[in-house]
């Protein structure tokens, strides 16, 4: 699988043009993507500012660094509760 090839900025930039009115065939060649790749990028990033989409970059990384931290912790009470229910 590809890695990403746009950057949040880019695709902001790249929707912004396609609402100034660039035709959307001219707007795909030029930007080598597909339609559904347009269609995609608009329900995520439609009407966003770039402030909003690094700020939005930035919860979604902290919101998995939290749910890592909770996905250890409930090994570690797991773990404990296992070794509390065994009979020495």
């Amino acid at each position: 699988m590809k890695g990403k090839r746009y950057t949040e900025e880019q695709i902001i930039g790249i929707l912004k043009e396609a609402e100034a009115g660039m035709p959307l065939a001219d707007l795909l060649r030029k930007h080598g993507i597909s339609q559904g790749t347009l269609y995609r990028w608009k329900a995520k990033y439609g009407g966003l500012e770039i402030s909003e989409a690094k700020r939005m970059r930035a919860l979604e990384q902290e919101n998995s660094r939290l749910k890592r931290a909770v996905a250890d912790l409930l090994l570690d009470n797991q773990i404990l509760k296992d070794v509390c229910s065994k009979k020495w």
